[in-house]
């Protein structure tokens, strides 16, 4: 059984400019790799996701870009998310969430 320990407050507080630049990072990393997974899996040349109001696409499509993309943004969050957090753990000795 893993034993939990509390984080200070001080910590929280020193991890909160981490977590918002690592936010940020992360959405312009998944906003990337979601562009290079789409145009590997659509089959035009070059092409865009299809957005929800553009008409020439059919629902089936949009909805596939979006859970794509929705997919790409998690798992990239949390990847970016994950390391930040072990990062500044090596570094102070304390996890900065729970």
């Amino acid at each position: 059984m893993r034993r939990e320990e509390r984080t200070s407050t001080s910590a929280r507080i020193l991890y909160r400019p981490v977590g918002i630049t690592s936010s940020i990072v992360a959405g312009v990393v998944a906003g990337q790799v979601f562009q290079q997974v789409w145009k590997r899996v659509s089959a035009g040349d070059g092409a865009d996701a299809p957005k929800a109001l553009e008409s020439e696409y059919s629902m089936k499509e949009v909805l596939a870009a979006a859970a794509l993309q929705g997919a790409v943004f998690a798992v990239v969050k949390a990847a970016v998310d994950r390391g930040g957090a072990r990062a500044f753990q090596r570094a102070t000795g304390e996890w900065p969430g729970d």
